[in-house]
């Protein structure tokens, strides 16, 4: 594979999920903006990237937020979940994103 190739399929799995939550779709309704869980590596040209492609939308600007794991008891042991990264993708206006696929 090329070099290119190699940066787009990168770019494309960088987006692992929508994440919808009750601050998601207030932020949504507000600002016109849609947030992503993606990879820790993860850049915001590769995030714009992959969402213009997979979605056929235009992005205004890419916000990315470092979100560390919550510590976790479990009995006498503690533990700790993952850290991850989401991002905040603002929509240039009229531009939307659909998730229940109609």
């Amino acid at each position: 594979m090329s070099d290119e190739i190699k940066a787009v399929d990168k770019s494309l799995q960088s987006i692992l999920a929508p994440h919808i939550t009750e601050k998601a779709t207030m932020v949504a309704d507000k600002f016109n903006q849609v947030v992503f869980k993606v990879t820790q590596n993860a850049t915001k040209a590769q995030v714009k990237f992959a969402i213009q492609t997979m979605f056929k939308v235009e992005v205004k600007s890419v916000n990315l937020l470092n979100v560390n794991g919550k510590t976790k008891r479990a009995g006498r042991s503690m533990g700790k979940r993952n850290d991850w990264k989401k991002a905040y993708v603002n929509l240039k206006p009229g531009q939307e994103i659909n998730f229940a696929g109609e």
